[in-house]
C-alpha cells in the first residue's frame, strides 16, 4: 500500500499582507506594557495619586492581561479568532480613548484594567492567526519569528515613544497613538485576516474561567509583589491560593467533556517541553532586564530618554535573529538551535559578570544584545514548536499558554533575579558606607541604589563621593550574581530543549499527531472568510 501526503497550501500575498495588519495590535500591546515609564512624573503632578495608586496604575494593566490569557484563547476558540480580535480592537481603543483622558486616578485605573482585559484578547489572537493562516511548517516559521521579533521589539520602543510624545504634547497622548491604528485594524482585517472558530467545543465554561483567573492572578501578583518589597505573609498566601484554585482548575478540566484547555495537549510530544523552555527564557529576558536599566540611569548616570535610547541597541543588534533562526530550523534540528541559543544567552551573562562602575558603555551593550539574541532564538523557535504541536482548532488556547507561561516566567525572573542582587547590595554596602552617616540616611542607602543616590544629593562632596562609590560597587557585584545565576537558567535551558524537544519538529496542518484532543468533527479543516 502507498501512502500519499497532501501538501500544506502555501500562503500568498493577501495572507503576508494580513500579518502585516495582525502586528499592529501586537505592537501596541506589547508597548502598553512599558509606555508609562516617563509619563508617571505628568500623571503625578496632575491626578496626585497616592503611592499605592500609582503601583496599580503601572501593574493593574500586566495583571488583568495574564490573568486572562487563558480564559480568552479559548474564548476565541469558540466564538470566531477574528471575530474576538475586533472586539478586542473596539475595547483597547476604547478603553485608551478613557486613559488618555482620565480625570481622576480612579478613572486611569479603571481604564489600564479595560486595557489589559483588550490586550487579553489580541495577544492570543495574533498567534492564533499566524497558525490559521500560514499551514506551511516553512513560512509559519517565519510569520512567528516576525511576531516575535514584534512583541520584543514593542516592550523596547514603549519608553522611547512615550519619552518623545512627552517632549512635545500632554501625557494623555501616550494613549492617543493607539486608537488610529485600532480603526485601520477594524477596517483591513475583515478583507485580510480569516476568520476561524472550533465548531466542537461545547458551551463556554464560565467556572473554568474564573478558576484560571483566580489561579494566574494571585500568583503572578504575590511574584511581583515579592520582587518589589520582599516576603511577606498576604504575598505567600496569594502564591498559595493561588496555586490551590489552579489543582481545582486541572481537575475540572480533567473531568469536563469540552475542557477550556484540553490536558491531552501536554501528551503531544514537545508541548509540554517547549513551554518549560520559553518560561525559561523569559526568566532571564525580563528578569535581567531591571539591571541594566538602572545600571544606564543610576550607575552611568544618564537621563530616562537617553538610557531608553541606548537600550534599543540591544533590539535593534537582535532584530534579524529570529528570522535567521526560523531559516536555519530548516537545516538544523530545533533542539540543538534552541540549545545553542541558551548557550549564547549564557555567553551574554558571562560579558555581563565584567561589568564595573568604571567600565564604558559598550560592555554593557554588547553583554545585553548577545544575551538578548540568544534569548530571541529560543522564544521564536519556541512558539513555533508549540503552534506546530497543537491541532488548528485549538491553537488560540496553545497561544494563551505560550503567553501565560512568558508572563509567569518574567515574574519569577524578577522576583528571583530580582531578590539576589538585592541581598547583595544590602550585605556589601553595610560594610562600605563611610563613617558618620546619620542613621535615618544609612538605612535608606542600604535600601536600594536609588536610595543611595538621594542621600548622597543632601551629604558633603566627599562624603557623597564614597556614598555613591560603595553604591554603585554593591550594585554592580549583585548584578555579577544575577548574572550568574541567570547563566545557569540558560545552562538548564539548554539541557531541558536537547532532553524535551529532540526529534520534535512543527507538523504541517495536514498532518497533525493521530490522537484527537477533542470529539470529532468533519467541518475542523474548513477555514470561512
Amino acid at each position: 500500500m502507498t501512502t500519499t501526503t497532501t501538501p500544506a497550501p502555501r500562503a500568498g500575498r493577501r495572507e503576508w499582507t494580513g500579518l502585516t495588519v495582525l502586528m499592529l495590535p501586537l505592537l501596541l500591546v506589547s508597548m502598553d506594557v512599558s509606555v508609562l515609564y516617563f509619563a508617571v512624573p505628568f500623571i503625578s503632578a496632575e491626578l496626585r495619586p497616592t503611592a499605592t495608586e500609582q503601583l496599580w496604575i503601572f501593574d493593574i494593566y500586566g495583571f488583568v492581561l495574564a490573568g486572562l490569557l487563558i480564559t480568552m484563547g479559548a474564548l476565541g476558540d469558540r466564538i470566531g479568532r477574528r471575530r474576538l480580535l475586533l472586539i478586542g480592537a473596539t475595547a483597547f481603543g476604547a478603553a485608551s480613548l478613557l486613559a488618555a483622558y482620565a480625570d481622576s486616578t480612579a478613572t486611569l485605573i479603571a481604564a489600564r484594567a479595560l486595557l489589559g482585559v483588550g490586550g487579553a484578547t489580541l495577544m492570543p489572537s495574533t498567534l492564533a492567526l499566524v497558525r490559521n493562516m500560514f499551514h506551511d511548517a516553512r513560512q509559519r516559521g517565519t510569520a512567528v519569528a516576525v511576531w516575535t521579533a514584534t512583541l520584543t521589539g514593542g516592550i523596547a520602543v514603549g519608553p522611547v515613544l512615550s519619552g518623545v510624545l512627552l517632549e512635545h504634547f500632554w501625557w494623555g497622548s501616550i494613549f492617543l497613538i493607539n486608537i488610529p491604528a485600532m480603526l485601520m485594524l477594524l477596517l483591513l482585517a475583515p478583507l485580510l485576516v480569516p476568520e476561524f472558530r472550533n465548531p466542537a467545543t461545547g458551551r463556554f465554561d464560565l467556572i473554568s474561567a474564573a478558576l484560571s483567573l483566580g489561579a494566574l492572578l494571585p500568583v503572578i501578583y504575590g511574584i511581583k509583589e515579592m520582587a518589589r518589597d520582599g516576603v511577606s505573609p498576604l504575598r505567600v498566601l496569594a502564591i498559595v491560593g493561588g496555586l490551590l484554585v489552579g489543582a481545582l482548575f486541572l481537575h475540572r478540566q480533567r473531568t469536563r467533556a469540552y475542557p477550556m484547555v484540553d490536558l491531552r495537549l501536554f501528551r503531544r510530544r514537545g508541548f509540554g517541553g517547549a513551554l518549560a523552555v520559553n518560561l525559561l527564557a523569559m526568566f532571564a529576558l525580563v528578569g535581567f532586564a531591571i539591571f541594566t536599566t538602572q545600571h544606564l540611569q543610576l550607575v552611568l548616570g544618564l537621563s530616562p530618554l537617553r538610557a531608553a535610547l541606548w537600550s534599543l541597541v540591544p533590539s535593534l543588534a537582535v532584530g534579524g535573529v529570529a528570522p535567521a533562526a526560523a531559516a536555519l530550523a530548516h537545516r538544523v534540528e530545533r533542539a540543538y538551535l534552541i540549545g545553542a541559543g541558551f548557550g549564547i544567552a549564557a555567553v551574554g551573562f558571562v560579558v555581563l559578570t565584567r561589568v564595573t562602575p568604571e567600565t564604558p558603555l559598550w560592555l554593557l551593550l554588547v553583554g545585553a544584545s548577545v544575551y538578548a539574541g540568544g534569548l530571541v532564538m529560543v522564544m521564536s523557535l519556541v512558539t513555533e514548536l508549540v503552534l506546530g504541536a497543537a491541532p488548528p482548532e485549538q491553537a488560540g488556547v496553545a497561544s494563551a499558554l505560550t503567553e501565560s507561561s512568558s508572563e509567569l516566567g518574567g515574574a519569577l525572573g524578577m522576583a528571583i533575579l530580582g531578590s539576589v542582587g538585592a541581598a547583595v547590595y544590602r550585605r556589601e554596602i553595610v560594610d562600605g558606607l563611610p563613617a558618620g552617616l546619620p542613621a535615618d540616611t544609612g538605612d535608606a542607602a542600604r535600601e536600594t541604589l536609588g536610595g543611595a543616590l538621594a542621600v548622597a544629593q543632601g551629604l558633603p562632596a566627599d562624603l557623597a563621593d564614597g556614598v555613591r562609590h560603595v553604591a554603585a560597587v554593591a550594585f554592580t557585584d549583585g548584578l555579577h550574581l544575577a548574572a550568574y545565576a541567570a547563566m545557569a537558567v540558560m545552562l538548564l535551558g539548554a539541557v531541558t530543549a536537547l532532553v524535551a524537544l529532540r526529534g520534535v519538529r512543527p507538523a504541517d496542518s495536514t498532518a497533525l499527531a493521530a490522537e484527537p484532543t477533542g470529539p470529532v468533527d468533519p467541518s475542523l479543516s474548513s477555514v470561512s472568510r
